[in-house]
């Protein structure tokens, strides 16, 4: 989580506005991480007025206009991802580098919506992914997706209180 908290450190520097989209869906296992951080955030974001929180679940497109709204600078994505990797596993994504993982269960792929905020807001996206254990449908989450959802939630409230958002 230490190499996390540099990246991000970063990739957020200079944020004057930052939006969390967490993606994923409660229904298949692990695929429900992104929604962990972003309930997680949900209700310490209220304290500021520069960083928001937004749940995506199965279908982020449809916050776009929200996040336009809010007119972020920086946008970060939480989402699980098969990256081959130990479940619980973390890592941060340029969205550049999106081709070779695949993300859950989305209805239009997040490099296609990355692009459209980039252009449309003009906000930089990084995207932290997490290695799912299991995705079967009407499952739970594992321990292991759990741990790392709740770590990542309190590592990226320090991070933006760091960044004085």
């Amino acid at each position: 989580m230490k190499n996390l908290a540099q990246a991000l450190n970063q990739r957020l520097k200079g944020a004057k506005r930052l939006s969390l989209l967490g993606v994923g869906s409660d229904l298949r296992g692990d695929d429900v991480a992104g929604i962990l951080v972003a309930n997680s955030l949900s209700l310490k974001a209220k304290k500021s007025r520069n960083f928001k929180v937004f749940i995506g679940e199965t279908a982020p497109e449809n916050l776009t206009g929200e996040i336009r709204k809010f007119d972020s600078t920086h946008l970060i994505i939480v989402d699980s991802a098969d990256m081959n990797k130990k479940p619980g596993s973390v890592q941060l994504i340029d969205p550049d580098q999106i081709g070779g993982l695949s993300f859950c269960t989305h209805s239009l792929p997040l490099k296609v919506m990355t692009d459209y905020l980039e252009k449309s807001v003009g906000c930089k996206t990084c995207i932290i992914g997490i290695q799912p254990k299991g995705l079967g449908f009407d499952t739970r989450c594992s321990p292991e997706v759990r741990r790392t959802a709740k770590n990542i939630s309190n590592l990226l409230w320090k991070v933006v209180k760091n960044l004085g958002l």
